[in-house]
């Protein structure tokens, strides 16, 4: 009996031609939904080439380079392939290389959230007696 060898990224060669902005942008993973990604390529913050795009069927080839601000910083994504179908993020992973820049080391000397939701009164006037340097 032969053993079978799972393939690896099928969409990637699947297919050649031109593809949706996005409808790819969706496919890669980069918004949770299409409808989402159209609605950030109309704010007219990407580039694709260094040339702005404001028009989600603007369509994408392979080599195309796309520049976009996601959250807090720059993406960078080179097209390697179009894509058929929306997959696991391993396989999406296999439609683009990344050539964002390094995301900055966190500033240390601003305040950083704590986990654990609201304080309690307690906690308050614990914190409070402290910061005033009483109790």
């Amino acid at each position: 009996m032969v053993p079978t060898v799972p393939m690896m990224a099928p969409m990637a060669e699947a297919q050649e031609g031109p593809i949706r902005l996005d409808k790819w942008l969706w496919h890669v993973r980069a918004f949770k939904s299409r409808s989402l990604a159209a609605k950030a390529v109309t704010t007219g913050r990407f580039r694709v080439n260094g040339q702005p795009v404001a028009k989600p069927a603007y369509a994408l080839r392979p080599g195309d380079v796309l520049t976009f601000a996601q959250g807090d910083r720059v993406r960078v994504l080179r097209l390697i392939a179009p894509g058929t179908r929306r997959g696991p993020a391993p396989e999406a992973q296999t439609l683009y290389e990344d050539l964002s820049p390094p995301p900055p080391a966190p500033d240390l000397s601003r305040p950083q959230p704590r986990a654990g939701g609201r304080p309690t009164g307690r906690a308050r006037r614990s914190f409070d007696a402290s910061a005033h340097g009483t109790g």
